[in-house]
């Protein structure tokens, strides 16, 4: 991503975030920090790369702080649920037109998809850095490493949204969420974090799909 897009990236974030805390009210006035706690691994990976920082002593570090925030990237998605507390069904079962519950079901659409997209995006980036660290580049290890880092965020997501564990709070005080994290591993989250890999996956696929596509790919009207 060059200069030039990366400083549109950030003037649409300052610039929405500060929209979202002028206009948004509760009982969604969550969306102004979860929209910054999503932006900032996707400003993050804008500081990684091949060769950038050249120092491994700065690269890795810098690779796990990304890891700790990217999962807040996809976990907007599932922030999309509390668009029920505006009851959006009538009596008959049909969708109401009332201009507030699209108001917010589209400043929730913008925030999700925009963390979540430029997420991917970020995971594919950093995914990349790091397979051409370890190992040139290669594809299998570099497969591995999305995997891993997408399996890592699932988890992430979980933490955060049923044990209601922001990232900045294992900073804050990391020994209060010690024991709640070892006691956490049960059916049901293997299940969770299952199914928001496999969205994960498939979302970061269809991103990679466009990201790669070749102008010579497509059919020669000539």
């Amino acid at each position: 991503m060059n200069r030039r897009a990366r400083w549109g990236i950030r003037g649409f974030f300052i610039l929405w975030l500060a929209f979202l805390y002028i206009r948004i009210h509760d009982p969604f006035s969550f969306l102004v920090l979860n929209t910054f706690l999503g932006y900032i691994p996707i400003e993050l990976s804008f500081h990684l790369g091949s060769y950038r920082p050249k120092s491994a002593l700065l690269f890795w570090p810098l690779v796990v702080v990304w890891l700790l925030f990217y999962p807040n990237a996809p976990y907007l998605l599932t922030d999309l649920f509390h668009l029920s507390l505006l009851q959006p069904y009538a009596a008959s079962g049909l969708l109401r037109v009332a201009p507030h519950i699209w108001i917010y079901f589209t400043y929730m659409m913008i925030s999700a998809l925009g963390c979540a997209f430029l997420g991917f995006w970020s995971l594919n980036y950093v995914s990349q850095s790091i397979s051409q660290r370890i190992a040139k580049g290669n594809g299998i290890v570099r497969l591995l490493v999305v995997l891993t880092l997408t399996f890592l965020s699932s988890v992430g997501v979980y933490i955060g949204r049923f044990l209601r564990i922001h990232t900045i709070y294992l900073f804050l005080n990391p020994e209060q969420f010690i024991r709640p994290i070892l006691d956490m591993w049960t059916y049901n989250l293997w299940i969770f974090v299952l199914l928001m890999t496999v969205l994960q996956l498939f979302c970061y696929w269809i991103l990679h799909l466009i990201m790669t596509a070749k102008d010579s790919d497509l059919p020669d009207n000539s």
